[in-house]
């Protein structure tokens, strides 16, 4: 029997999108998760213990650093800083399409029960009252915060490739973090669409680190960070949306802990404004390298996709 090259193309990819599918939203270990304190990570002791062990490595590493290194020598780390890029730029990229995946699954599945108190979007905005952690979308939610540990290595970085430690990068991952664990803890609204928007930003982010510091061309940052003010701009429409939700649909679970979010990311932006508004008074001449001026503008506004 003949079958046309395209037919074939076409049965071929068809059976990479159905694997795909299985794998990040389909597969047992996924549909049976379920967020306890047995999991790795899962305990307030672990989360405190860790963030005070990221405080302490890092400003011991950069005193010890001062000890014995000269004044502006810097620890060459070869190929580490690229490879890190990569790998987080890939990290968000599956996290991404496994919750957006995980998410469609979960309003396909779950739509009888609250389709005539919320539309897709509502659900995505703000979980009903009573809503357990545990399923698809607390799988990736879990798998997002166990990435934010491995964020923490790019201190490292900045602190050996430039011996200099940014107190802002020390608060914003130690309150990420935290955040991430509380989106679990008390099942938040609104989660799916903050770690959507911050995967698909993380992605972006660290894909282009990765390209800087493998290609030979310069660095264009204004594209970057115009796409993070427009991810920014997009978390906040949908933070008024979860608030005018809770006031006027009965009421949206975690809105405690969403409160808490909101007011964290509220002081990071006060503290990005302070460092945007003084890189534009005060231009920076270094545009390459793991840490530099602009790029510390990058990173600091990707801080609200969180």
């Amino acid at each position: 029997m003949y079958t046309s090259p395209s037919g074939g193309t076409l049965g071929k990819a068809t059976a990479v999108m159905r694997a795909l599918n299985f794998y990040l939203s389909e597969h047992p270990v996924i549909v049976s998760f379920r967020w306890n304190h047995a999991l790795w990570g899962s305990t307030w002791c672990f989360l405190f213990y860790s963030i005070s062990l990221y405080f302490v490595l890092s400003i011991f590493l950069h005193l010890i650093l001062a000890v014995l290194l000269r004044r502006g020598q810097r620890v060459p780390l070869g190929p580490l800083p690229a490879l890190h890029s990569l790998s987080m730029s890939l990290i968000s990229a599956t996290i991404f399409a496994g919750l957006l995946l995980s998410a469609t699954s979960e309003i396909r599945e779950t739509r009888w029960l609250w389709r005539r108190s919320k539309t897709p979007l509502e659900w995505l905005l703000c979980f009903p009252l009573g809503t357990r952690p545990s399923g698809r979308v607390f799988f990736w939610s879990y798998a997002f915060y166990l990435s934010r540990y491995l964020h923490m290595l790019s201190t490292v970085a900045v602190v050996l490739r430039r011996r200099k430690l940014v107190f802002f990068k020390l608060f914003y991952h130690a309150i990420s973090t935290l955040m991430s664990f509380l989106w679990l803890e008390f099942s938040q609204s609104f989660q799916v669409l903050a770690i959507l928007f911050t995967t698909l930003a993380f992605f972006l982010i660290y894909g282009y680190r990765f390209w800087t510091s493998v290609a030979t061309t310069g660095a264009r940052l204004p594209l970057v960070l115009n796409c993070q003010i427009m991810l920014l701009g997009c978390n906040l429409v949908c933070h008024v949306g979860v608030l005018l939700l809770h006031f006027f649909t009965g009421g949206c679970n975690g809105i405690g802990a969403w409160v808490m979010n909101s007011v964290l990311n509220g002081a990071i932006l006060m503290l990005f404004m302070r460092v945007y508004l003084g890189r534009k008074r005060k231009p920076s001449k270094n545009l390459g390298g793991y840490g530099c001026g602009e790029n510390k503008i990058a990173r600091s506004c990707s801080v609200f996709g969180a």
